[in-house]
Order: C-alpha cells, then sequence, then structure tokens
C-alpha cells in the first residue's frame, strides 16, 4: 500500500489527519509531521525521514504538503529528488484531497498515479455560497453512468440506516467504495422538510445525484425500474423503520448497512454509535427473521459488529429501566 505522509505549518497536519480517521476511518501507513516555531529547516527533515523510514512500503510515497514553496514543501522536496521516479508530492492540502487519496490507496498502487487522480478531487472540494459567486466552469463533456445489475433495472449497491443521512462518512467513504449514480434519502419526514431537503441535495459529492423522496415513491420505483438501466443507488435511511417500511413494501434489498443511530429520549446506547428503543430492536428481529442481513460499520475499513449483540446488551439496559 501506497504510503502518506503529511506534512504541514503548524499543527494542520495533525488535525486533518485526525479529520480524515474521522471520515475514513482508521489509516495504515498515515503519517503526520509538523513544523513548529521553535524548529529550523534540518530539524524538520528529520522528522520527515523518521516518518518516512516508518512506512512499511518505502519505495511509493505520497506527501501530501500545506503549501508551494513553504518549509514543509522544500524539505519534503529535497527528499523527493534522489526518488523521483517513484515518490509524488501534492501541495495545497485540503480534505477531500486527503479522504480521495485513501479511497485511491484501494485500488492504486502508485504514488505518482494517486496523485494525479486526486488534484481534481481537490479542486472540486472549493465551493462557495451564495452560489452565485462560484466561478463559471467550462462545461465538462458527459460521462457515461457506470453500469451494473440487469440491464434496464436500478442496482442498489448499498442501503444504510443513519440518522445523520448524507454527511461526510457517507458523501467520502461509503460513496468512494460503492461507486453510486445516485443517494436516495428514503424518509417520509425529510421529504417534508424543505430545509432538510436543500441541504442534502447540496451535500452530495461531485458526480452524483442526491434525491429526497418518500418511502411510497421508493417503492413504486423499485416496482418499476426499467427506466433506471445502469444506474447505481444507495439508499439512505433515518430509522429501521423506515427501512422496513421499503423492504415490505416491495424494495428488493437483502443487506442493511447499521451506520449510526442518534440518542434520544427513551433510548439506550449500548456503544457509541448506536441508540436502541424496543421499536428498534423489535424492528430489526423482525427484518432479520425475513432474511435480511445487517453489516454494522461506521465506514467500509471498520470490522464489522454483531448487531445481535449489541441489541442483547441494549434489551439488558431497557429491562433494567422497567
Amino acid at each position: 500500500m501506497v504510503g502518506i505522509v503529511i506534512a504541514s505549518h503548524g499543527d494542520f497536519a495533525d488535525g486533518i489527519k485526525m479529520s480524515g480517521s474521522m471520515i475514513f476511518g482508521e489509516q495504515k501507513d498515515v503519517q503526520s509531521v509538523t513544523l513548529q516555531p521553535s524548529m529550523g529547516p534540518d530539524d524538520l527533515k528529520a522528522k520527515l525521514e523518521e516518518a518516512v523510514s516508518s512506512l512499511e512500503d518505502q519505495e511509493q510515497v505520497l506527501f501530501l504538503v500545506d503549501l508551494w514553496g513553504g518549509t514543509p514543501f522544500n524539505q519534503v522536496n529535497g527528499l523527493f529528488e534522489a526518488h523521483k521516479d517513484k515518490w509524488a508530492i501534492v501541495a495545497g492540502l485540503n480534505l477531500p484531497m486527503l479522504i480521495e487519496a485513501y479511497a485511491s490507496r484501494l485500488s492504486m498502487n502508485s504514488a505518482q498515479e494517486i496523485a494525479a487522480h486526486i488534484i481534481e478531487t481537490a479542486k472540486d472540494g472549493v465551493k462557495v455560497r451564495p452560489e452565485s459567486l462560484q466561478p463559471k466552469e467550462a462545461p465538462k463533456a458527459s460521462k457515461q453512468a457506470p453500469t451494473g445489475g440487469q440491464p434496464g433495472s436500478l442496482e442498489y449497491v448499498l442501503a444504510r440506516v443513519d440518522t445523520r443521512l448524507l454527511h461526510g462518512q457517507v458523501a467520502t467513504a461509503w460513496t468512494k467504495t460503492t461507486n453510486p449514480t445516485r443517494i436516495i434519502v428514503v424518509s417520509d419526514n425529510v421529504a417534508k422538510d424543505d430545509l432538510r431537503k436543500q441541504m442534502i441535495m447540496q451535500a452530495a459529492p461531485s458526480g452524483v445525484k442526491a434525491h429526497v423522496i418518500p418511502i411510497k415513491q421508493m417503492i413504486k420505483i423499485a416496482k418499476d425500474d426499467k427506466h433506471f438501466g445502469g444506474q447505481r443507488a444507495l439508499l439512505l435511511f433515518e430509522t429501521p423503520q423506515d427501512a422496513k417500511k421499503a423492504i415490505d413494501g416491495g424494495v428488493p434489498l437483502k443487506t442493511i448497512n447499521v451506520g449510526s443511530m442518534a440518542h434520544s429520549v427513551g433510548k439506550v446506547q449500548p456503544n457509541k454509535v448506536l441508540a436502541f428503543d424496543q421499536n428498534d430492536i423489535d424492528t430489526y428481529k423482525a427484518m432479520e427473521k425475513e432474511g435480511i442481513k445487517f453489516d454494522v460499520r461506521k465506514v467500509p475499513t471498520d470490522s464489522k459488529d454483531n448487531l445481535d449483540a449489541i441489541m442483547k446488551k441494549a434489551q439488558d439496559e431497557l429491562n433494567k429501566e422497567k
């Protein structure tokens, strides 16, 4: 796997590394190096050499630095000269760039290939509101949507229960690994809320369309999807009850990714990200009896948890409160 060294003035490298882990999960072979006010160039060079030496693969190293021409860049560039046939440097680091680099390591084995690939994502990550301030871009050639599933049908690449719906972990980590052409929030409540609908549509990653529709509309689409040939759908449900209603209505889902369920009054929280009341537990058990499988992970790189074990702990806590 390509090793990554993040270098910056001050604590920026440490902070963005932490942010990347929150969104994409903990990463191996990633080091952050910071230039502090008390340090000189030689001190920084020594820290960079130490970071590289800690990587498993020192032949393929990608450096992500904050500023072209700054001291971190200059010291990285000095090391780069002896490895410029394999190593790569990208300046202007932002979070979309880092997330794209993490995702690219899953399929690319060359630091220079990843470097060339992540630049467009870094640029696309710079946006402004009001939208009228955004510079006009030249029209891009249209890309044919990825195909999958049976011709003329909609392919379901992921169905996820997540109270937060479309947020960073979904827009980056899950989108990169499942490659949807459409993200569909299936919720009667959100479909009635114009503000939430607008925020969700604006949060869609570049190249992916986001929709918010009621459950009945999703069921209708599932029963007559001949117009969606080649489309890949990532479905987001706010609650397990919404997911079950869609499945019972005919949406052909076999596996549900359980991402996060927020705590609220009347719920117990057996782990950091999942909270249940009795209705939640009963709903998951009912889906389980119908043959639905559950993939309990926040991000693709996490290990899968056992939903039955988590729910048993939640059930015990609910019983104690009675």
